[in-house]
């Protein structure tokens, strides 16, 4: 297996995407997050003290896809054409399944700045309940579809 972040000898390096032609690149990333029920319903209803947490996890989630060349270091910046991050809640079951989609008309993927968009996400709402519930677990994080450039479409099977 050969990796393209490093030279003949060995250095890490930037790939250079410069002789490659733009096209639409969407990638969809998730996490989920397990919480206590009673956690889970006191963020629907609001009544966290901290204020309106998947309104706030909302826009972290988009600032986190916006600043992942800063967080990744050989990641491009890349000007995103669309950020959304999208809430699935369980109070029953005490999860909250956090999906980013991203796209972009670029010469690379976008799928750290999915990956980013989601784990921001899920890290706020851990951030904002973490007060009232110390056993906040966020995992699964993964890519669920990619598509465009020369690899083409990634589906991950349910």
């Amino acid at each position: 297996m050969s990796f393209n972040h490093f030279d003949a000898s060995g250095n890490a390096i930037m790939v250079d995407v410069s002789e490659k032609v733009p096209t639409l690149r969407t990638a969809i990333a998730g996490a989920v997050l397990s919480l206590k029920p009673e956690t889970v319903q006191a963020i629907v209803s609001g009544r966290v003290a901290k204020g309106d947490v998947l309104g706030v996890a909302r826009i972290a989630g988009i600032a986190g896809a916006k600043k992942t060349p800063e967080l990744i270091p050989l990641s491009h910046p890349l000007a995103l054409h669309h950020v959304s991050i999208e809430f699935e809640v369980d109070e029953q079951q005490g999860t909250i399944a956090v999906l980013a989609t991203v796209r972009a008309f670029e010469r690379t993927g976008v799928e750290m700045e999915a990956m980013a968009a989601a784990m921001v996400a899920a890290l706020t709402v851990y951030d904002m309940c973490k007060g009232s519930d110390k056993g906040i677990v966020i995992s699964d994080v993964k890519l669920h579809y990619k598509e465009g450039g020369k690899s083409g479409v990634f589906k991950r099977e349910a």
